[in-house]
């Protein structure tokens, strides 16, 4: 077990005797997977289920309020701050349901106000866009696809976390459909219109489906969730807990519109640029499940030497935000020119949302962001 006190971005460079990983490197014994590529469209939705997307009218947000000192260390009253500011703020514009631990309850209640609902739940951390399971509808309904979480590979404590799905399910009566895949949500980007982005380096990998190639994986998770086409990304292997979740790379606006993160101008390469370049030209190139071309938009990030944030691990883009009913919330990382520059190109692509600009530094010092710590069930709030 990894020791749980490392930050999501730079955890794996304690493993002892693994040295520079290259970009989009395969790890999946099975198949040499590393030409990253867009897969063509099935003849026909392998299922009836449809996965929203996430400007979709949302039933309630989940959030899980962070526990445990052994994972924060003296970050942990900061980033509880960060977390309760973030339910806040989502709470103005729709139901948000925060796990936190039986002990931990009252004190999460109070920091995050009578107007989100704090339930009893063991939980480990607070990445709830992982723990959480992936909704899906069909002609039944609302399902939840479990995507058997397993602690990014088992690089972190996860005993309580990997129970969480389960539970909620069953709290909320959702019927509970186990994916035949170990994946996050956080890996998985859709348009709701039968498209998908997923980075290589966050499934194809023998920490979570060992042996499985990636023609193997597109096809389990097109049964899962009724996706008809997956748009390969390379994305980052072994370089932080997630091996490059996607939801920090590109991010879906609306079908055919996909925006990319961009570095800094003149900031040094980093294997983070050259993942969202990567995208970038497999993107421009890409079409959708109908046969649309996408538009892509770039995301720039702010001067690190502008931020309020600090630490290796921070992450600095913002295409890590969340949509909510109403509303899409995006971190403020103190360059106010990016900031503001940022917020307008959301304000364009959703001209009928407020923008809402929250400070995470301790989330992004930790190696996440605001879409990471969220979790969308879709369905219309209660009356």
């Amino acid at each position: 077990m990894l020791n749980p006190s490392l930050s999501r971005r730079n955890v794996l460079r304690s493993f002892a005797g693994i040295g520079a990983l290259a970009l989009g490197a395969t790890a999946c014994d099975s198949s040499d997977t590393s030409n990253a590529s867009i897969s063509p469209p099935s003849s026909r939705k392998a299922t009836s289920r449809r996965f929203g997307a996430e400007w979709d009218s949302h039933s309630r947000t989940f959030m899980s309020w962070p526990a445990l000192e052994t994972v924060w260390g003296r970050q942990l009253p900061s980033v509880r701050e960060d977390i309760a500011r973030v339910a806040r703020a989502i709470a103005e514009y729709e139901p948000v349901v925060l796990t936190a631990r039986p002990e931990q309850r009252d004190a999460a209640q109070r920091a995050c106000g009578s107007q989100v609902e704090v339930i009893p739940l063991m939980v480990d951390d607070l990445w709830a866009r992982d723990t959480v399971p992936v909704f899906v509808e069909d002609a039944r309904g609302v399902l939840g696809v479990d995507l058997n979480f397993n602690g990014w590979g088992n690089k972190q404590e996860h005993r309580d976390d990997a129970q969480v799905g389960g539970t909620l399910l069953a709290k909320y009566d959702v019927p509970r459909v186990k994916a035949p895949l170990v994946a996050e949500g956080g890996s998985l980007e859709t348009d709701g219109a039968g498209t998908l982005l997923v980075t290589e380096s966050s499934v194809v990998n023998k920490n979570r489906n060992p042996g499985k190639s990636r023609d193997q994986v597109e096809a389990d998770i097109k049964s899962s969730l009724g996706i008809e086409k997956v748009i390969w990304l390379a994305g980052v292997r072994g370089k932080d807990i997630t091996d490059a979740h996607v939801d920090s790379i590109a991010r879906f606006t609306a079908p055919g519109v996909v925006l990319v993160d961009r570095a800094f101008p003149d900031s040094p390469p980093d294997v983070w640029s050259r993942a969202a370049d990567q995208a970038r030209s497999v993107l421009k190139d890409a079409t959708d499940a109908r046969g649309k071309r996408l538009e892509v938009v770039d995301l720039p990030q702010p001067d690190l030497d502008r931020i309020t944030g600090r630490g290796d691990a921070f992450v600095s883009t913002y295409a890590n935000f969340y949509v909510a009913n109403g509303a899409v919330f995006m971190p403020r990382f103190g360059d106010a020119k990016a900031d503001d520059h940022a917020k307008g190109i959301l304000q364009d692509h959703f001209p009928k949302r407020d923008v809402v600009q929250v400070k995470i530094d301790t989330i992004a010092s930790g190696g996440g962001g605001i879409h990471c710590s969220t979790h969308d069930q879709p369905g219309k709030p209660a009356a």
